[in-house]
């Protein structure tokens, strides 16, 4: 959520920044319901004053034996009273209209973010490693996989429907290898620490992140206890604090692994085939608090986390800056790193690291102490690291052999009980 004062006193550069965000929101209705709120409380003020000052004369009056004149000032009161109740009721309906537009309204892009309408603006920063080179026509990993026996997509079909993947065998321990791999990696190397969170969360939750109130179609519901499957562990890994005043020191840094829940569709072709883009994946999550001078250089320590999983894995990988129109709804800065896919000749994301800076902070009211004991809103920050699905996919398809074996990266095989390869 935006500072309302910082739309008050920017309302052309809020206005840009909508607009580059390719986001239509009515800033103009904002600012005349902000008006009008604070031209409410002031008349309301001015009113409560009226009635102290009458309230106080009344006592004086009736001592003096002016009854008739003390009546009146009563009635005054009254009036004034009615007044107040009907200034109360006006000011109630702008704050519950300004307070779901407010929610409705997208995080700017950091000064920094590159102006563009869509993905086709996304600078490549940088790239590691090299494309596999191969003697032989690479397969996509829907074919190695159901040929190897660790993937089967026809009986998950047949069990809930189309998006929802099913694993086995040496396929389901690669999948578990990763995960413990992952979380070893940023616990033990990066400094965070795991939480094991729950998988459904309430809707003061998935608002405090930002998927509510605009994004609910995107998400599973359980109408009947009002609780929603999380989309990524983000969402209950940043309402930890949600409505606290953290006690800890800034930075604290959190991983989890969780299952995760999409509704997020998209259109015939290669990427809806296979792992590419599934309802339900296995992801592990980075999210950090820092505060707010420090969340840049924070946004690239972790950038740095996700890509640490990708190098000692020794796949090849770019990572791309979104330009204003790519960016997420509460996103200020975001990088996204996309694995390469040789069996489809594809780019995958495979994590989006993103800065927030105080929009989660003031929706989920996390604040902290700084230095001089000053209480202000964190910065959030959280990055994929890394999703499995799309992962598991360039494993399989930069690995591959030409007898469709896949070999298991070095980094893994502790993981994977010293085994080497998978093989039909």
């Amino acid at each position: 959520m935006l500072d309302i004062k910082l739309i008050r006193d920017n309302p052309d550069a809020v206005h840009a920044g909508v607009a580059n965000k390719q986001v239509e929101v009515d800033v103009d209705r904002i600012l005349e319901l902000d008006q009008g709120r604070r031209t409410c409380i002031v008349e309301v003020e001015d009113l409560k004053q009226q009635r102290n000052a009458n309230s106080k004369e009344i006592g004086g009056l009736m001592k003096e034996g002016k009854i008739d004149e003390a009546e009146s000032r009563k009635s005054a009161v009254r009036q004034i009273g009615e007044q107040i109740e009907a200034l109360d009721a006006k000011q109630a309906g702008i704050d519950q209209e300004l307070n779901l537009l407010l929610l409705s309204m997208p995080n700017l892009a950091h000064e920094t973010v590159p102006v563009g309408a869509d993905e086709s603006a996304n600078p490549v920063l940088r790239t590691y490693g090299s494309p596999t080179d191969f003697d032989f026509e690479p397969k996509a990993h829907w074919d190695l996989g159901e040929a190897l026996g660790v993937m089967d997509f026809q009986r998950s079909a047949k069990m809930t429907g189309s998006g929802f993947p099913l694993l086995k065998g040496a396929g389901a321990r690669l999948s578990r290898a990763l995960t413990q791999f992952m979380l070893d990696l940023h616990t033990n190397d990066h400094g965070y620490t795991e939480v094991l969170p729950p998988f459904l969360v309430n809707s003061d939750s998935v608002t405090g992140t930002g998927q509510l109130p605009k994004f609910p179609d995107e998400m599973y519901h359980l109408e009947a206890d009002d609780l929603w499957l999380i989309p990524t562990a983000e969402v209950p890994l940043t309402n930890y604090y949600r409505d606290e005043i953290m006690a800890e020191s800034l930075p604290v840094c959190f991983t989890g692994y969780t299952p995760c829940f999409r509704r997020e569709a998209g259109a015939a072709g290669k990427m809806t085939r296979g792992f590419n883009r599934v309802h339900q994946f296995d992801k592990v999550e980075l999210v950090k608090f820092v505060e707010p001078e420090d969340s840049y250089h924070e946004l690239e320590q972790l950038t740095a986390n996700a890509e640490a999983v990708l190098q000692k894995l020794d796949l090849h990988y770019r990572v791309i800056e979104l330009c204003t129109g790519d960016l997420s709804f509460a996103s200020a800065k975001t990088y996204d790193i996309e694995l390469w896919a040789p069996g489809q000749e594809l780019w995958l994301e495979v994590s989006s690291c993103s800065n927030f800076e105080d929009f989660q902070a003031r929706r989920a009211g996390i604040r902290y102490r700084n230095a001089a004991g000053k209480v202000g809103f964190v910065h959030t920050l959280n990055g994929s690291g890394v999703a499995l699905p799309r992962l598991i996919v360039a494993i399989l398809e930069n690995y591959q052999q030409a007898d469709g074996s896949i070999v298991i990266p070095e980094a893994l095989r502790s993981y994977m009980g010293g085994l080497e390869k998978l093989e039909a």
